[in-house]
């Protein structure tokens, strides 16, 4: 992509409505347009980010058996009401309206009713058993503070899966494989040395939930971790029998502030049994399905990947989820020889964005390159050309070196 043709364009300055990194950095670099409090629009560059992570989580869910589908946003009053969770009294923060016909509906802000109203109508018997369907969605919320960003948003994108399984063990095995996913998907997407599977309160049917925590400043949770162990415990559940059961020594943890990234639950017959989903085993006896959730929200993602992995010069991408590979400047009288450069790379299957700009000094084009973040940048200008090649640095490196286009290629393809 040339970068005449964003219509996006960078800032020095910081928004002074905003207090958290990851929402200065995306506003000022043209990755997210703020709406309001909680509320922000995904622009071109942001929104290649967010496939990008939407790309690694489906091919994470594929792989343990997970089903794409997609759920309204619109939720039905009926439907809550099964399970008591239409009451304002009970969950405060929907967003409702009323239809011109008068009929009550709220915008969806989770999806464990809904799916549960879905999937009761095929499911009859333990053949029709275990089903992994997921989807990605715009989920709302009526937050009465929000002021992290896209970190918590009154409105955002998450990928929730549920599990239907014929009871606790085919669930248990599902839900094994899960942490396993989850943890490919931090690790894939550059979190993986600083996310920690944690342990915090359970429910019904099992004395543990697993958090998926990364260690950070800008959290909001307190964590224990065991780095030798690799696993860290919810300030919520942090007791002396719960170390115990875990073999951890309490002299051994250090506490530090995280941001969930992710969580699965088990559910039990908690959503099951009010929609009367059951199933008849092979005896003929009709029994509840046992539930399991899986939430990572995928705006609260690309948030925490900028708190951790941005330094003082800008956004820091890791390659799996930058909006390009390279970013090549242009820098004098080297247009045409920057075009020939371009159509080579995009030629071998490199995405790049082309800062082909005229009438903006190199400074400039610099520092914008510093703050957008993309993983390589390639500078062609009278001197590099002079010197036989292209300047070549990574976005964390301090040195640049000169390269032939041929060899810049084929580090790049390698």
């Amino acid at each position: 992509m040339r970068q005449t043709q964003l219509f996006t364009k960078t800032s020095k300055d910081n928004p002074s409505d905003e207090v958290s990194k990851n929402a200065q950095l995306l506003i000022r670099a043209g990755y997210i347009h703020k709406e309001m409090a909680g509320v922000y629009s995904i622009l071109p560059l942001g929104y290649r980010v967010m496939e990008k992570i939407i790309g690694i989580v489906k091919q994470e869910m594929d792989a343990i058996g997970g089903i794409q589908m997609k759920t309204s946003a619109i939720q039905s009053k009926e439907v809550w009401e099964k399970t008591n969770r239409w009451s304002d009294d009970v969950v405060d923060n929907w967003f409702k309206t009323t239809l011109k016909n008068g009929t009550e509906v709220g915008l969806s802000f989770t999806n464990e009713e809904a799916y549960s109203n879905i999937v009761k109508n095929f499911v009859s018997s333990y053949k029709d058993l275990p089903l992994y369907p997921y989807d990605f969605k715009t989920i709302f919320r009526n937050e009465t503070r929000s002021k992290s960003g896209i970190m918590r948003g009154r409105e955002f994108y998450w990928k929730a899966l549920y599990s239907f399984s014929a009871d606790q063990e085919q669930h248990d095995l599902f839900y094994e494989k899960a942490k396993v996913a989850y943890s490919n998907v931090y690790k894939r997407v550059g979190l993986g040395d600083s996310t920690y599977m944690t342990f915090a309160s359970g429910g019904t049917f099992s004395k543990y939930s697993h958090e998926f925590q990364t260690v950070s400043e800008a959290g909001e949770d307190l964590i224990y971790i065991d780095e030798a162990k690799g696993i860290a415990i919810n300030k919520e559940v942090f007791t002396d029998d719960v170390l115990a059961e875990l073999g951890i020594d309490k002299s051994t943890v250090i506490e530090k502030k995280a941001i969930e990234v992710g969580n699965i639950f088990s559910l039990g017959f908690k959503f099951s049994e009010p929609f009367e989903l059951t199933y008849k085993t092979a005896e003929g006896t009709e029994v509840p399905v046992f539930m399991g959730s899986y939430g990572i929200g995928i705006t609260r993602l690309m948030g925490t990947i900028v708190e951790v992995l941005s330094d003082e010069k800008g956004i820091v991408w890791p390659e799996t989820v930058a909006p390009f590979k390279v970013h090549l400047l242009s820098l004098g009288d080297t247009a045409e020889q920057a075009e020939s450069i371009y159509s080579q790379l995009l030629a071998n299957g490199i995405e790049v964005l082309f800062d082909d700009r005229q009438g903006v000094s190199a400074g400039a084009k610099f520092a914008d390159s510093d703050l957008l973040g993309i993983p390589h940048r390639v500078v062609v200008s009278d001197r590099s050309l002079a010197q036989g090649g292209l300047e070549y640095k990574q976005r964390t490196s301090t040195e640049a070196t000169i390269v032939s286009v041929e060899s810049l290629i084929q580090q790049l393809t390698a």
